[in-house]
């Protein structure tokens, strides 16, 4: 299995979780609803993104940029400007859009991104836990240049905003999908970048085998030994080895990532913790509870009423992790 697959398959964006902006000089754009991530897409020109706090980063066409939330930042033509005004806008992760008037070509196929600089932004509001796992890992701001994945796909995006074909805003929100997924992978293959101990593992051949057994059935009982026959290596050889690179022996990484799971499960009203157990392979309720509230602080029952409450409550931010 894929883990890094797994871990973003729950990463969307939906129906117009975007907001174009054409912007003169002096410009500064302010992102304030609280989004885990911004994927920020320059269509033409350039600009500075200032996180809260932090230290301002350029992005030029030619990259992509990952702001991790959900403190504020600012997109600005110069970081002297300061903060910029906020007003509402049209895309949820965006509070101020403003919208050029020859945006839309007349013929309304297409789009003429007109303007000294053009802005491209999605919002990701990230709730579960499966895919927080691998963004926690992630800097602040993150910019990347476009790479062999990217460059073509930046093209065709351009080519479907402004688009009226059936179908049009999901293939706007999968092109996006695809755009944060490619700048992800590209990132964490770059020197500067510190990814988790198990995505480096992810290629070793020792711990690598065994890493992606776990993954592939998290509820079968895995021993060491069991593990360590998989990568054809002794139960010592495998132990030391997936230490040294994930941070954790195999199985305590195992008891981690089903609780993980379970995290995820437990906010699904029609599973009893009983059966979350079963699913993570716990063979009753009280050995899995015990395990939960050891790694987690809370019972599974105490964590389902939180995320069932922060579920209810309008205008929740993401989990700063």
């Amino acid at each position: 299995m894929d883990v890094f697959d797994e871990l973003l398959r729950g990463v969307r964006g939906k129906g117009a979780v975007f907001g174009r902006s054409v912007l003169w000089p002096p410009w500064s754009l302010r992102f304030t609803d609280g989004a885990y991530l911004t994927l920020c897409l320059p269509m033409r020109g350039a600009g500075w993104i200032v996180p809260e706090g932090g230290e301002p980063r350029r992005l030029a066409f030619g990259e992509a940029a990952i702001v991790r939330g959900p403190a504020p930042f600012t997109f600005t033509d110069d970081p002297a400007n300061g903060t910029g005004t906020t007003v509402p806008g049209t895309a949820p992760g965006v509070r101020e859009v403003r919208w050029g008037d020859d945006l839309a070509p007349p013929d309304g196929h297409g789009s003429e991104l007109a303007g000294p600089t053009v802005l491209l932004a999605a919002a990701y509001d990230v709730q579960a836990e499966v895919p927080l796992r691998l963004l926690r890992a992630l800097p602040p701001v993150l910019v990347v240049p476009d790479e062999d994945d990217c460059g073509p796909l930046r093209d065709y995006l351009v080519a479907q905003i402004g688009g009226a074909r059936p179908g049009h805003q999901i293939v706007l929100d999968r092109l996006l999908d695809w755009m944060l997924v490619c700048t992800l992978r590209d990132w964490f293959d770059r020197p500067e970048a510190e990814p988790p101990g198990w995505y480096g593992a992810l290629g070793d051949e020792v711990a690598g085998p065994a890493l992606r057994a776990m993954h592939e059935d998290p509820a079968h009982p895995w021993t060491t030994a069991e593990l360590a026959a998989r990568a054809g290596v002794s139960r010592t050889t495998l132990a030391k080895r997936f230490t040294e690179l994930v941070g954790d022996g195999p199985v305590a990484y195992l008891t981690e990532w089903r609780m993980t799971l379970a995290a995820d499960l437990l906010t699904r009203p029609e599973l009893t913790v009983a059966a979350v157990a079963r699913r993570v392979g716990y063979a009753d309720a009280f050995g899995f509870s015990a395990a939960f509230k050891r790694l987690r602080g809370e019972s599974p029952s105490a964590y389902r009423q939180q995320a069932s409450a922060a579920a209810r409550a309008p205008g929740r931010a993401a989990p700063a992790g």
